[in-house]
C-alpha cells in the first residue's frame, strides 16, 4: 500500500517508542549484553541522545503529544486514546492522518511491549 512506512522506518519508530517507554534508556543494556556475548567491549558513553530520522519526525512529535493519553486497565496501559488523537490531528492540521496513524500504531505497539516488559 502506498504511503506505508518501510521496514527501516518501522524499526526506527519502534526504537523511538522503546526509548520513550524505557525512560530514555533505549536498548543500551540489551546492546551491551549482546556485544558481551560475542566478546565485544562497548565504549562507555554518557549521551542520552537518540537519533530520529527526518521522515519519522512528525510521528515522534505526535507520539510525544499523545503520550499522556493512554487508556489503562487494572493490568496497566492497553493503548492510546484515539479520540484524543483525532482532536490532536485537527489541532495540528495533519494532512495525512492515515499514514501518521499507522506510524503511531507502530510506536504504540512497541511502547506497550516495552512498558509491560519493565514491570
Amino acid at each position: 500500500m502506498a504511503g506505508e512506512p518501510g521496514e527501516g522506518q518501522k524499526k526506527k519508530l519502534t526504537e523511538a517508542a522503546e526509548y520513550w517507554a524505557g525512560g530514555g534508556s533505549g536498548k543500551g543494556k540489551q546492546l551491551d549484553d549482546d556485544a558481551a556475548a560475542f566478546g565485544v567491549i562497548m565504549e562507555e558513553t554518557s549521551s542520552d541522545d537518540f537519533e530520529i530520522w527526518p521522515e519519522n519526525w512528525d510521528a515522534v512529535l505526535m507520539f510525544l503529544r499523545i503520550s499522556t493519553q493512554w487508556r489503562t486497565s487494572m493490568g496497566g496501559p492497553i493503548g492510546l486514546d484515539y479520540g484524543a488523537l483525532e482532536w490532536l490531528f485537527r489541532l495540528y492540521e495533519v494532512t495525512e492522518p492515515r499514514s501518521l496513524l499507522e506510524d503511531l500504531q507502530i510506536m504504540e505497539g512497541a511502547a506497550l511491549t516495552a512498558m509491560t516488559q519493565e514491570g
